[in-house]
């Protein structure tokens, strides 16, 4: 399956410079990622405004549901440095119902964007097929 994760801030630079090995997605709702996304799957990068600049495939996802105060506190412990999330990141997580922790196996830089989703609203992920 395909998907087109928007990223803000630096997180797509930092997942293709390989200092960014995790990628995190909480919803209080099962938004996609939650339960939609599979090892073996390739997730284009877009930074928040701009073209697609690369993807990866995904190494493996785990999901959560309701994940509690302890939850976040062993995430963030576990795999902070592979989050490589910048600043208050975890601020207001505790709210969150579902989390997605993606594994980011492969990925590559584009030249220029091989593929252009018309995309308008809000939306963090789609699911393309």
């Amino acid at each position: 399956m395909k998907h087109l994760a928007i990223f803000k801030g630096r997180g797509a630079e930092l997942i293709l410079s390989g200092a960014k090995t995790i990628e995190i997605r909480f919803s209080k709702r099962k938004d996609p990622p939650y339960g939609q996304i599979s090892s073996g799957d390739l997730v284009f990068i877009k930074p928040s405004g701009e073209e697609i600049i690369g993807q990866f495939r995904v190494k493996k996802v785990i999901f959560f549901d309701n994940p509690g105060l302890s939850d976040l506190s062993n995430l963030r412990e576990k795999y902070e440095k592979q989050l490589a999330q910048e600043g208050d990141f975890w601020k207001g997580k505790e709210n969150a119902k579902y989390a997605t922790l993606i594994f980011i196996g492969d990925s590559s830089r584009f030249i220029t964007s091989p593929i252009k989703i018309p995309k308008k609203d809000l939306r963090g992920w789609v699911v393309l097929n």
